[in-house]
Formats: C-alpha cells, structure tokens, sequence
C-alpha cells in the first residue's frame, strides 16, 4: 500500500510544473500600478504619510 501511496504522490508531485509567467505578470503589474501611483500622487502620500507620523510622535513624544 506505501509503495503505491509513495508512486502516486510522486506522479502527481512531477507533474506539477506551476505558473511562473502568470506570477510574473502579476508582479510587473503591481509594480506599474505602485510606480504610476507614486508619480501622480507622491507629494499628497508623503504629506499624509508625514501627519501621521507627526500625531503619533506628538502624543508619544517622539
């Protein structure tokens, strides 16, 4: 019975072959979309970003 578990599993483990242009793809686009964000609204990000930061070190006394 192992013998026949450990040569499906096998079988089925090798034939895996994954998508790899697929993760790719989602990782340029993501990384396109960050970049054009970033380009359009980066003094805005910053801005908000910075009155965050400065509420929470003001009532932490940072």
């Amino acid at each position: 019975m192992s013998t026949f578990l450990y040569a499906w599993l096998s079988a089925k483990l090798s034939d895996e072959k994954g998508d790899v242009p697929g993760w790719v793809l989602i990782v340029l686009m993501t990384s396109a979309l960050v970049i054009a964000i970033w380009g359009v609204a980066r003094d805005r990000l910053v801005s908000i970003v910075s009155s965050a930061l400065n509420s929470v070190c003001s009532g932490l006394g940072c």
